[in-house]
């Protein structure tokens, strides 16, 4: 790959720090004001490569790199760099908290309204919304994981009684947003002849069957996951409307809390949990915004360092139960029927009938873990590389755009999606995303990862090539956001808006895409059975001439001696790494072959002579 993830992370910890820590206080708020999920994407700039790339740790400053310190310097030295950061969290998880105790996971400035005449009311913009939850899972995870590495390394008393009040901060905010998690799961429940259920056969009838055989086989193929979500008994199934086996039905996040939401009785106090708005209906952006979150409570990470509680295990429980079933659920449909697969027609259509290349896109990272689970052929995978491609050129990320382009605008201004139920409160809600490219870039760097040709792995990792130049592109060149993102405008010359300021909203997103490539980088190459043969072949090939040499007897000299136990060694190396590294296998092959050639042509030239 061409990404070279390291520097890149550098980098932008450079510009993260310089962004944001002046005169020795933390400066929140980027392109839009400081909201709980803003500040907590800025501090994952920074929080999430500590976690999850290990030459990336700041947590204990006496094994951290020089480079890794230098980026950081506007923090302080290596002693200051964990102790500005952990008072940032401790900043954070404060400030978003109310005066009787509750975290507050208000989507704020990043709602807007559906009238650009009149604005949201305080009522609207205090409203909690699935994105806050799913960052402050993943920020409390970091936070805790950080906290409870650096604690080891204090030996002030004073800072180690600050370092544990973050650590139940923390893990009091991380409960209150998987409890929201719970409370923002939905089940739709419609019939095959409703308006929803005229969209849903139509997706997923791509072989031109009659729409009653075409809804008979998808019941049949959903009738596991319609069992497992009988058996969601926490937070809004809503399980009791599908025991109608004639009924259709989808299943994941809404925005935010689903209206009448039962309250889930917990024994720990979180504070007050707020009433539901959201429509009951799941929407692909908060539902993969919610999985991704939801993932990292049973990484490795999390197990190893033990970051749940009791309580917190319970509700990871009940998660990954709603993960599971909404994994299944979508990777179902986005491949279901023979021939042309559903996900393969774009853009695809929502129940509601809103159709965009976003969502596509949406789809096909929803239903990547599952073909994984299911052990699915490179086959299989390479329909879903296509559709990413398709994706490139049809956002223009890979192709040149049009004059005027309709695409553009998924760029900017953005997609954006209406909350339904949000307009109880005030005028409609709506919510702009903006992240395609960054997004594209993720899913093709994991499908790079997870391909078990090469032949697949060269087609994604050019695909994963191009959509980062394109990114690189729309890099801050100038103002306060230097080196951070997004300016599209320099990707996109008919493109009129122009910002100073830098979207942690978008850079976030770059610096996951950068963490996953890094982590994909640090895995074995792929081995080819092919090549593995013919390493084989060349050491059976230098091991026989080897011996061959040894046993003529060449002349014993000092010099030679030690070549010829070079060699060996050489050879027993070779032996060692030939089915995990073959290339590499055959390169030391070479030199022994080449090494024992000139012994053999030298040996004879002395006969003849």
């Amino acid at each position: 790959m061409r990404i070279q993830p390291r520097q890149q992370l550098l980098d932008i910890w450079r510009a993260t720090s310089r962004a944001s820590y002046r005169n020795g206080a933390w400066v929140w708020g980027g392109r839009d004001k400081a909201n709980s999920i803003s500040d907590a994407e800025q501090l994952l700039c920074i929080f999430y490569p500590n976690s999850e790339v290990p030459t990336f740790k700041v947590d204990v400053p006496n094994e951290a790199s020089e480079d890794v310190l230098e980026s950081l310097s506007a923090l302080g030295n290596g002693i200051e760099i964990p102790q500005v950061l952990i008072r940032a969290f401790g900043e954070y998880l404060r400030t978003y908290r109310t005066a009787d105790g509750t975290p507050i996971f208000a989507g704020d400035s990043y709602f807007s309204s559906a009238d650009p005449e009149t604005d949201l009311t305080p009522d609207q913009r205090s409203l909690d919304v699935v994105d806050s939850y799913s960052m402050s899972v993943t920020l409390c995870l970091a936070g805790l994981g950080f906290l409870k590495v650096f604690r080891d390394q204090v030996r002030r008393d004073a800072l180690k009684r600050e370092v544990d009040e973050l650590f139940a901060a923390a893990s009091e905010r991380l409960t209150a947003a998987m409890v929201g998690l719970l409370r923002s799961f939905t089940v739709n429940v419609f019939l095959p002849n409703s308006a929803q259920g005229r969209v849903l056969t139509r997706t997923i009838n791509q072989a031109g069957q009659s729409d009653r055989q075409a809804v008979h086989e998808l019941q049949r193929a959903l009738a596991g996951v319609r069992a497992g979500l009988r058996d969601v008994t926490i937070g809004s199934g809503q399980a009791e409307q599908l025991e109608d086996e004639s009924a259709l039905f989808e299943c994941g996040w809404s925005w935010g809390v689903v209206a009448d939401a039962p309250e889930i009785e917990i024994d720990e106090a979180i504070g007050a949990q707020p009433k539901g708005y959201a429509r009951v209906g799941p929407y692909l952006y908060f539902t993969v915004v919610a999985l991704d979150g939801i993932a990292d409570l049973f990484s490795e990470r999390t197990r190893v360092l033990g970051l749940l509680n009791p309580l917190q295990q319970r509700l990871a429980s009940a998660l990954q139960l709603r993960w599971d079933l909404t994994q299944r659920f979508w990777s179902t449909i986005a491949t279901f029927g023979i021939g042309k697969w559903p996900l393969e027609d774009i853009p695809w259509r929502t129940n509601d009938g809103q159709e965009s290349d976003y969502f596509s896109l949406l789809v096909t990272a929803i239903a990547v873990p599952e073909l994984i689970r299911r052990r699915a052929p490179d086959a299989d995978l390479t329909r879903i590389v296509r559709v990413l491609d398709d994706l490139a050129g049809r956002s223009r990320v890979t192709r040149r755009p049009l004059i005027p382009d309709p695409a553009i605008e998924m760029h900017s201004p953005g997609l954006q999606l209406t909350l339904t139920g949000g307009e109880k409160l005030g005028p409609g809600m709506s919510w702009l995303i903006t992240d395609f490219p960054a997004l594209l870039l993720k899913r093709a760097v994991g499908l790079s990862g997870l391909a078990r040709s090469t032949e697949l792995r060269d087609y994604v990792v050019g695909i994963a090539d191009s959509v980062w130049q394109h990114l690189l592109s729309r890099r801050m060149r100038t103002g306060p956001g230097v080196g951070l993102w997004d300016q599209a405008q320099q990707a996109f010359p008919d493109v009129d808006l122009s910002h100073e300021m830098p979207s942690w909203y978008f850079t976030e997103r770059v610096v996951e895409c950068l963490v996953q490539t890094s982590n994909v980088l640090s895995a074995a190459p792929l081995r080819s059975n092919r090549l593995i043969e013919i390493a084989l072949d060349e050491l059976n090939e230098a091991d026989h001439l080897y011996d061959r040499e040894m046993l003529n007897g060449s002349p014993e000299t000092p010099q030679l001696r030690n070549d010829l136990k070079r060699l060996e060694s050489t050879l027993m190396r070779a032996r060692s790494i030939v089915h995990e590294r073959p290339a590499s296998a055959m390169a030391l092959a070479h030199t022994v072959l080449r090494e024992l050639d000139l012994l053999i042509a030298a040996r004879q030239d002395a006969a003849e002579s």
